[in-house]
């Protein structure tokens, strides 16, 4: 027998053993949920390419709180608002540390602001939210930089002359092209060989996260670590994006002023000096890797995907894109740019912005957390370190805030009164202690760009509106919108 099929025999036999062992045995008081089967769990009860209905229909026969094994991984599913909101805020020191994503986590290894727990965890937060706060982040710095990308946007655009195109390039430049902004302290033209390639590598990680290699290593963890596969190439493509910030880094340490840092690289680099000799320390080489690289990822996908999902949308429905553009007549004009200080005298505007996140839902299952402790949660007992699933798509579409959620629908958050109205349920940016922290700068980013676009262009569908389909295609775990072409035509 090949040497390789022994080392597989044994290790699903062990596999086997402590999944019979270590979990059917521990189910006394755990939340129901569907029997599972050895070594593969709950597998056969999820449909290929459709593991949010599987979990809608398991919430369906078992409640808001069900268990449900991942292979031999045991996970808590929560649904809903209310379940959702009980967890993460009422109870936001037990459910609020990270939980598994094994098809990261041979390279981030608990390190870096979203995948990193404990004293690790609180450094690197508090010194993000200070960094993006000092380089603009809820100031006219930020502000400043985005309408920059708005506008050198806005002329690549005119340049198409109307010709139809896939916009996700696009897109996910000029997401981009924020996020180096505050990490390396400026923008890259939109030819730049350079830039092309720091886009490629962010494709190529996001890929294999979603593939189904990358979805199958987040169940089988402990056995598909030891199997070659593509799965593999998640850690190498992060690797190359570590290669692409060293250059950076190795650049700007030469002209470093300790009393000026001009970006996050540099406020980095002078927190690693400062606390070189402080044992303790959070600032070391490893975290500047993670946490420069898990911004710039973050900060590029959910913000192009989201604008994909926002002009699709528009393109179906010309009536909310002709009202919005009349809003934008009435309060900014064709001459001047937008800015945040609009948004007050824009409900109609922010509440199609609003809808637009509600229904792309583009972090469906939201980031794994688990409990901190052995807790009692709504009469069952969740054994510490229990990975938890907070679903944001059974959030952003509970009937209970959200009537008939899944249509299209802005005038959900505006009053009698045609006034912006605030929704508790709307959880975009997850919430409690893992909240999104850069969900400010996100916002303000959707607001820009969509209003930059539509004050200075129409824009057009090359197929018949029918034929557009807006449904959110769930790829791994995002939900992207399926592709399309669109015309931008000057105004």
């Amino acid at each position: 027998m090949e040497p390789l099929t022994l080392v597989l025999l044994f290790l699903v036999s062990c596999v086997l053993s402590l999944y019979t062992w270590g979990h059917i045995k521990k189910r006394q008081n755990l939340p129901p949920g569907p029997t599972p089967l050895p070594v593969i769990g709950n597998l056969l009860q999820l449909k290929s390419g459709q593991l949010l209905e599987s979990l809608k229909e398991m919430r369906e026969r078992y409640g808001d709180v069900y268990t449900l094994y991942l292979g031999p991984r045991r996970v808590i599913v929560l649904c809903g608002y209310d379940a959702v909101k009980e967890a993460l805020v009422d109870h936001g020191e037990i459910f609020g540390i990270r939980g598994l994503l094994p098809c990261v986590d041979l390279y981030f290894k608990g390190h870096g602001v979203i995948f990193s727990n404990g004293e690790c965890w609180k450094q690197l937060r508090r010194f993000s939210i200070t960094t993006l706060r000092n380089f603009g982040m809820g100031k006219r710095g930020i502000e400043e930089r985005i309408k920059e990308e708005a506008h050198c946007l806005v002329e690549k655009l005119k340049e198409m002359n109307g010709t139809p195109f896939n916009p996700t390039y696009y897109f996910s430049q000029v997401a981009a092209n924020v996020i180096c902004s505050i990490i390396f302290g400026n923008r890259y033209s939109y030819g730049d060989p350079e830039f092309r390639r720091l886009m490629h590598i962010i494709d190529d990680i996001f890929r294999a996260m979603t593939s189904f290699w990358g979805q199958l290593y987040d169940m089988f963890d402990m056995l598909m670590r030891h199997i070659p596969g593509p799965h593999h190439k998640i850690t190498k493509y992060i690797y190359q994006l570590d290669e692409f910030v060293k250059v950076r880094m190795e650049i700007d340490r030469k002209t470093l002023d300790p009393s000026s840092p001009r970006h996050l690289i540099d406020s980095f680099l002078i927190r690693m000096e400062e606390e070189k000799q402080n044992p303790s320390t959070q600032f070391n080489m490893k975290n500047f890797y993670t946490n420069t690289t898990v911004l710039f990822i973050a900060g590029t996908e959910t913000i192009s995907t989201t604008l994909r999902h926002a002009f699709l949308l528009l393109l179906k429905y010309p009536n909310i894109r002709i009202k919005v553009q009349k809003e934008i007549d009435q309060v900014i004009g064709r001459q001047r740019a937008p800015e945040q200080e609009d948004r007050e005298s824009m409900p109609y505007t922010v509440a199609v912005i609003h809808e637009i996140q509600r229904y792309a839902n583009v972090l469906p299952m939201n980031l794994p957390h688990a409990v901190s402790r052995d807790f009692k949660f709504r009469g069952f007992t969740l054994p510490q370190g229990t990975d938890v699933f907070p679903i944001l798509a059974f959030v952003l579409q509970d009937p209970k805030y959200f009537p008939d959620p899944f249509t299209f629908n802005p005038d959900r958050f505006l009053d009698q009164n045609g006034r912006f109205k605030k929704n508790d349920a709307f959880l975009v940016f997850s919430a409690g202690k893992r909240v999104c922290i850069g969900e400010g700068m996100a916002r303000l980013e959707m607001f820009i760009f969509l209003t930059k676009l539509l004050q200075n262009f129409d824009i057009k569908s090359p197929i018949d509106l029918k034929d557009l389909d807006i449904t959110p295609q769930m790829v791994g775990f995002s939900n992207v919108p399926r592709p399309y072409q669109i015309s931008f035509i000057p105004r």
